[in-house]
């Protein structure tokens, strides 16, 4: 909310308050302020002119040279291209030597040989945005009103010469989207009197609203109050320019002074209104109703809305003329042709606005006020207001009387609270007088009986309910920084990690030190990469209403985030990436609407995993050098029982390259290659992934690592080279090693493996190193040859293998 102090000032006098000080004081007390500035700032020697007289410019088809009043002796000769530039007319001129916006500095110069005293200026290049400049004067230059006089400064017609106050309004504080609004919290604030003008309304006695609405209806559960005026002879016409500049000064873009109006009175009462095109309503009914499933509207930005059966739309007793509190519809536009205006001031139902809005991303300055809240008090009064300034700027006439349906209560609302409690809750020794005078100073009706404060809030303080949120208004006007410092006080306890916190510590630590760097990824993603890489089969969760069509869906894995962020590394010419993500991921069955929330571990690597140097080759990621990060893992969290299997069953993985890791018989995840198709998806490389179930690791029973000294004996190895069929795989020859290897057998070791010539074609040749060990004694030859004849027979019995 754009605050114009000028505009304040006329209900609450600040305007002999410093800027930044008015603005550092609503911060601390009331709600946020993200700036504070004026537009004329840096700005000078910009002044009225008038041109007197213009002809072509010989050496261009485009640019005019005129002659031009700036209220000097003499006439400026200054050339401008401007395609609405016209002689007898009144203009923005920045002189030789001015600054305008952007920091530019205007000389006096010479286009296509021909001398320009300056410069004939249009907003945008004054520092105004393109949105708040009028569509007629977008492409060309602001033309002035007729009274304004050549030579005085430009600033304090545009408003430019205005400090504006940008606050921050938090969603309790939707009273603060009003000029009368601020004005009331400056007022408390400052202790000044705060002054509102009424409007005082002339309606024609020759004709009343009946004659054009026979019947207005709307549900107290859509529409809590409602209210319509008819305006009748109106012209259509620009709005003066003090209402175009206290509009743009507000962000709003100017448009004609029907909307400029409801527009103007929005930013005072904070009361959205609508005008409609009477004749082009087709009927003498307003009608406020749910739409039709499938309806169809198209609203004033020309986009056609397929409305649900949640939507509150204004319809014509037959078809959609507005949607409701968001936009009006396209069919009851206010163009130039418009004479006859209906009028429309109402409530609606916040949590539909709200859907609706979201839905179909209109979020209007008016359907920020219903979500919120508004001054259910002044809905009436902002009508008579808003219908009095359009007939006096369009010199129209108000039809006697108004339609009213569903009026809704305007009492104050009692809280009552005690001295005691407000003093024990801010630590404080407020007496009740000081407390007194804060509630006055906030406009509330006050009455004190044996401590007790009953207070009546009125309703455009709707945020305010319970005794709590009066302490709060005591605390905030009294000053935090008056409340007493204080330590806390009770018994400490030292603070420590779960069981569960400390493992998945323990998990990111082990991964960085394994070359891996964290990443975190959105919890949400599309159906699509939500349903990928899963671990199991379960049901999707998608939102109502997503803030994006990428991020619409909870996500069931964490690989694909990550392939997202190797993508975008991948885009930016960072080809070498190795991340990890520890998350959690959400399943859903039929029995439960609610997602169960696992905790998941993930990684994923592309490119090299180091680069070449002068002593060391590059490593290139591949299958291994990812198990091996993942046995790593497994290894220091003492897991046992770690098997991988070659599975085809994950379509998202190469079906060559990928395994399920099972520990104990329990699938845990997943590890391998992603699927090539994917990959171009993703313009990748090849890129290794694996996924686990954290959840399940962080349950499962563990080997706790008991840490020894080193064997003083020396180790004795056997190598072992042997032919065997290529469908045996070697964690099940290293299993059978180990379980026939006898107790000191410490390590396997697969260093061999060949395939090819003087070789069958259906087996492969491995060769393994054993160690055996005696942590107490030297071990003798004759028991190393009896365990390693052992092992021998066993896998000549269990594979059928061939000592080579």
């Amino acid at each position: 909310m754009k605050v114009s102090t000028k505009w304040l000032n006329e209900y609450v006098p600040v305007i002999d308050l410093d800027r930044s000080v008015l603005a550092e004081k609503i911060a601390r007390t009331a709600v946020e302020v993200d700036d504070d500035y004026r537009l004329d700032e840096g700005l000078k020697k910009v002044v009225v002119g008038h041109v007197l007289s213009m002809e072509p410019h010989p050496d261009s088809d485009h640019l005019n040279i005129c002659q031009v009043d700036v209220g000097e002796a003499e006439p400026y000769q200054i050339v401008c291209g401007a395609p609405n530039i016209n002689s007898n007319m009144n203009v923005i001129v920045a002189l030789p030597n001015s600054w305008i916006g952007n920091h530019t500095k205007i000389k006096k110069s010479k286009m296509r040989g021909i001398v320009s005293m300056g410069m004939i200026c249009s907003l945008q290049e004054l520092g105004f945005s393109d949105s708040v400049v009028p569509k007629k004067y977008a492409d060309g230059i602001y033309i002035l009103p007729s009274d304004a006089v050549p030579g005085q400064t430009i600033f304090s017609y545009l408003g430019m010469d205005e400090n504006i106050i940008d606050i921050d309004i938090t969603p309790n504080r939707a009273d603060l989207l009003s000029m009368r609004g601020v004005a009331n919290e400056i007022g408390a604030i400052y202790n000044h009197n705060v002054k509102l003008p009424h409007p005082v309304i002339s309606e024609t006695t020759e004709d009343e609203i009946n004659n054009y609405l026979t019947k207005v209806s709307a549900p107290a559960n859509l529409a809590p109050t409602y209210m319509m005026r008819i305006i009748k002879d109106v012209k259509i016409k620009e709005s003066p320019l003090w209402l175009q500049a206290r509009l743009w000064n507000a962000g709003i873009r100017p448009l004609n002074n029907v909307v400029d109006v409801t527009n103007y009175i929005l930013l005072d009462y904070g009361q959205p209104l609508h005008s409609f095109d009477y004749n082009k309503m087709g009927s003498k009914q307003i009608i406020v109703r749910l739409a039709n499933e499938g309806e169809e509207l198209v609203t004033l930005d020309g986009e056609k809305r397929l409305l649900k059966d949640t939507d509150i739309v204004v319809t014509n007793g037959d078809k959609p003329v507005a949607l409701a509190g968001v936009m009006g519809g396209l069919n009851t536009e206010i163009d130039s042709n418009s004479t006859l205006i209906a009028l429309e001031s109402a409530v609606f139902n916040p949590s539909k606005i709200r859907k609706t809005s979201r839905r179909e991303n209109l979020h209007s300055e008016a359907s920020m006020r219903f979500e919120r809240g508004i001054n259910v008090a002044t809905v009436g009064e902002a009508l008579d207001a808003a219908a009095q300034m359009i007939a006096e700027l369009g010199d129209g006439q108000v039809v006697a009387n108004a339609i009213k349906v569903n009026e809704i209560s305007t009492n104050d609302r009692i809280v009552e609270i005690t001295t005691t409690k407000i003093n024990a809750t801010l630590g404080t020794n407020l007496t009740e007088n000081v407390i007194k005078d804060i509630f006055e100073r906030l406009g509330f009706g006050v009455q004190l009986e044996s401590g007790t404060f009953k207070v009546a809030v009125p309703v455009r303080r709707w945020d305010i309910e319970v005794a709590a949120d009066l302490i709060e208004e005591v605390a905030r006007l009294y000053g935090y920084d008056n409340l007493p410092t204080t330590l806390p006080t009770g018994p400490t306890t030292p603070g420590h990690y779960t069981d569960k916190q400390r493992l998945i510590r323990q998990t990111c630590a082990l991964m960085e030190s394994a070359g891996l760097s964290q990443a975190i990824s959105y919890g949400l993603t599309t159906k699509a990469k939500a349903q990928r890489f899963t671990l199991e089969k379960a049901k999707t969760t998608e939102l109502d209403f997503p803030m994006s069509t990428e991020h619409t869906t909870v996500r069931m894995n964490l690989v694909s985030g990550l392939l997202d962020d190797i993508a975008y590394n991948a885009a930016h010419k960072n080809n070498d990436v190795a991340l990890y993500e520890q998350g959690r991921v959400f399943f859903r069955d039929d029995q439960n609407d609610r997602p169960r929330e696992v905790e998941h571990l993930a990684g994923a690597i592309t490119g090299l995993f180091n680069q070449a140097t002068w002593h060391d080759s590059k490593t290139v990621v591949d299958f291994y050098l990812t198990k091996g990060i993942v046995d790593y893992l497994f290894k220091e969290l003492g897991l046992e029982n770690v098997k991988y299997v070659a599975t085809n069953a994950h379509e998202e993985m190469h079906p060559g390259r990928t395994a399920d890791i099972y520990i104990g018989g329990e699938l845990v995840g997943f590890i391998g290659e992603v699927h090539p198709n994917i990959l171009k998806e993703y313009h990748l490389g090849k890129t290794y992934v694996f996924e686990l179930d954290l959840q399940k690791l962080i349950d499962m029973d563990k080997k706790e690592q008991i840490y020894q000294p080193i064997s003083k004996y020396p180790k004795v190895t056997r190598d072992i080279a042997m032919a065997v069929d290529k469908s045996i795989s070697n964690a099940a020859i290293i299993d059978c090693i180990k379980q026939n290897g006898g107790k000191y057998l410490t390590d396997v070791t697969l260093f061999d493996v060949y395939e090819g010539e003087h070789v069958a074609k259906s087996v492969k040749s491995l060769a393994y190193k054993l160690i055996f060990n005696n942590p107490e004694a030297t071990l003798k030859d004759a028991e190393v040859t009896e365990a390693f004849n052992e092992v021998v027979e066993e896998l000549k019995k269990k594979f059928k293998i061939a000592i080579r």
